[in-house]
């Protein structure tokens, strides 16, 4: 034995002589003699190997953007919503929830490689010197802008800037005028979080929530005021809300119920269970509720969803929601990045955590891909959940958690308009320049129509102008067959209608036409007191 060892110990050796001579002389510097001494813990250690790879490493390195891959690397592998930001980021990320940025007040579009005005936002500094819809902006401080192939960030970097500051733009108005020049100050422009609201009918309003931003509970006492008094009924829609701030979701919940009634809790390895209640000062208390959400409603959308399904408070129409149950903090550093890190996750109040599962073997971001393949967002039937996800309210109605919230009543996708050609002409952007290009060169007789109302009534997507937007199309390489137009020609006609409908009139004037075929919206129409009722039994 002795022998053996004797004989293999001399090409063990040689092995690691070998690699002494590809490292070079560090080796020797740092031999198990002299080692380089980590005192301290694993998270001691990689700040100790960036210092060391800055002092010692061969040439020169830039550890800036290693050291955030691998933050951002390390905090993925946690679970889907923890994340670094960069500081070029973090304003980005941070400003559809802030609810408001710095700039001239106007919302644009690129069309035929020039900037055009869509709408001024009310009450913003363009509004204020006479900015209107279809303007041409082709200069800005005496620099061409039209033309030259530019893009929506460079219009934003131009445009953009600190509040009192001023910018001067050229502006062409109508075919034949000349430029005009126009100096703006800069303001304060708010981020809407709440599109629209509208009379639904005699008894029912509708308020669309796209986010939960830090001004949203402001938006919506606004949005009540615009709907009026006398409204016995209220529908919120949540679909394809992510989320945002837990507080507003709190906020929000607490005007729909009784003082006391459990909203959320949270609790995480190392946070305490924190438990939010209604104060019970709530002004809706009383109405009936009607809650739209989708396989996109996530995060503080499913909080309130939950916090009203779980208390019997009202009705949730359309698909299970996305199932974010997740609760993040963030952590700024000096440099202005920012890390945002999931503290906890978050409860209804039957005890549902509606987190759907995550890890190595799970594709989260294909869920959607999924769901349809899967039949669920074509049948209710095809979802199945374990009992240890069934939970009861505290009127002994089941519901589910782990992995969204479940509707109360389930309506499917529908399917039936879908093409190959309905899909490009959406997700091309190919529609809505069409339905942007006729509304600017028909602007005064579409404005003669009136209001929204007026223009739902008056307008109508004929022959004519279908043709308009297969041309339109044509000219864009893209071309439908027969059968394509044939299934979705009433959705194209639809779509076109209120894609004119919100260049002359905004949201209101989109919503008003797209709502009349919107299936959810249609089922909480008709879903009436005596449905409310039994749906709590």
């Amino acid at each position: 034995m002795n022998n053996k060892l004797q004989i293999f110990y001399p090409l063990i050796l040689v092995g690691v002589l070998a690699g002494g001579i590809f490292l070079g002389m560090s080796l020797a510097d740092n031999s198990p003699a002299n080692p380089i001494i980590f005192k301290g813990n694993d998270r001691d250690k990689f700040a100790k190997v960036v210092r060391y790879v800055e002092q010692e490493y061969v040439d020169s390195v830039n550890t800036g953007p290693l050291v955030e891959e691998a933050i951002q690397d390390f905090l993925q592998s946690l679970d889907p919503h923890s994340y670094y930001i960069s500081a070029e980021e973090r304003a980005a990320y941070s400003e559809p929830l802030e609810g408001n940025f710095d700039g001239i007040g106007v919302e644009f579009r690129i069309v035929k490689d020039t900037v055009v005005v869509v709408n001024p936002i009310t009450g913003g500094p363009s509004e204020k010197v006479g900015i209107l819809a279809g303007d041409r902006i082709v200069t800005v401080e005496d620099s061409l802008i039209a033309g030259v192939g530019i893009t929506n960030r460079d219009v934003m970097d131009l445009l953009r800037g600190k509040k009192d500051t001023k910018v001067k733009v050229g502006i062409l108005r109508g075919k034949n005028e000349d430029l005009q020049s126009v100096i703006i100050t800069r303001g304060e422009i708010p981020i809407v979080s709440i599109p629209v609201a509208l009379k639904a009918d005699d008894r029912t309003g509708y308020i669309r929530i796209t986010r939960f931003a830090r001004n949203t509970f402001e938006e919506f006492k606004q949005a009540l005021n615009e709907i009026g008094p006398g409204k016995e009924r209220l529908i919120i829609d949540l679909r394809g809300n992510g989320g945002g701030y837990l507080q507003t979701a709190i906020a929000l919940a607490d005007e729909f119920l009784k003082e006391g009634e459990l909203i959320v809790y949270t609790e995480g390895e190392n946070q305490e269970r924190r438990t939010y209640e209604a104060s019970g000062r709530g002004k809706l208390q009383d109405i009936e509720l009607i809650i739209l959400q989708n396989e996109g409603s996530a995060s503080a959308s499913e909080i309130l969803a939950g916090a009203i399904q779980d208390n019997d408070r009202g009705v949730i129409i359309g698909r299970r929601s996305f199932g974010k149950g997740l609760v993040q903090d963030e952590i700024p550093f000096r440099d202005n990045s920012a890390m945002r890190l999931t503290i906890a996750r978050y409860y209804t109040p039957a005890g549902r955590c509606i987190q759907r599962p995550y890890g190595e073997d799970v594709d989260y971001e294909g869920d959607y891909s999924d769901r349809l393949q899967g039949g669920e967002l074509l049948s209710a039937d095809s979802i199945s959940f374990p009992d240890s996800l069934r939970f009861t309210t505290k009127t002994g109605r089941t519901v589910y958690g782990g992995g969204g919230i479940m509707p109360d009543m389930f309506i499917p996708v529908d399917t039936t308009a879908n093409s190959e050609f309905l899909s490009e002409v959406l997700y091309s952007g190919a529609l809505n320049r069409f339905c942007f290009q006729y509304a600017d060169e028909h602007r005064t007789s579409l404005t003669d129509l009136g209001d929204a109302r007026g223009f739902d009534s008056g307008f109508q997507v004929n022959e004519m102008i279908f043709q308009e937007f297969l041309a339109f199309c044509a000219e864009e390489d893209i071309e439908p067959t027969a059968d394509e137009l044939s299934r979705s020609r009433e959705e194209l006609d639809r779509r076109i209608a209120a894609g004119i409908a919100r260049v002359i009139h905004g949201e209101s004037g989109y919503f008003q036409i797209f709502l009349k075929d919107d299936k959810e919206y249609q089922a909480a129409l008709g879903y009436g007191s005596d449905a409310l009722i039994s749906q709590k039994q």
